[in-house]
């Protein structure tokens, strides 16, 4: 006679996460990450050309906002803060979100501070940012 429940006894079932194929996977994919990432970086030094083309004539009165050296920021020549942007800026453009928003930026504030109130215009629909800088190239060598 045959003891059915001995056999089941000795093979108990493995209840353990085997790990090694996901091993295998993060090695491969740790492998491709370090292939592709230093393609993806560029540290090229450029001195960009600064564009003279004629002045093209406004239809409309520009929406300019303004960050200075104390980050301090200006919608027009108004002062304006940080909470009260996206209200202000609806108001600026009665809430038409094509409107090409033209961000001044002194050259001392960090770029932290710039990408914030990025962040906050995009969050509000805002997605046409236009970034003013000087117009003449004898400008940058300064």
């Amino acid at each position: 006679m045959m003891n059915l429940d001995s056999k089941d006894e000795q093979q108990e079932e493995i209840s353990e996460i085997n790990v090694t194929p996901f091993i295998d996977v993060m090695l491969v994919l740790l492998i491709i990450f370090m292939v592709t990432i230093p393609l993806a970086t560029v540290n090229i030094p450029l001195n960009l050309p600064a564009i003279s083309e004629e002045k093209q004539e406004n239809t409309g009165t520009p929406v300019i906002l303004s960050l200075d050296a104390q980050k301090q920021l200006f919608l027009g020549n108004d002062q304006i803060s940080f909470e009260d942007l996206v209200e202000k800026i609806d108001i600026a453009t009665q809430k038409n979100k094509d409107i090409v928003i033209f961000f001044r930026i002194d050259n001392s504030v960090q770029y932290e501070e710039m990408m914030r109130i990025m962040n906050l215009l995009r969050g509000a629909g805002y997605l046409k940012i236009g970034l003013v800088g000087l117009d003449q190239a004898t400008d940058y060598a300064k």
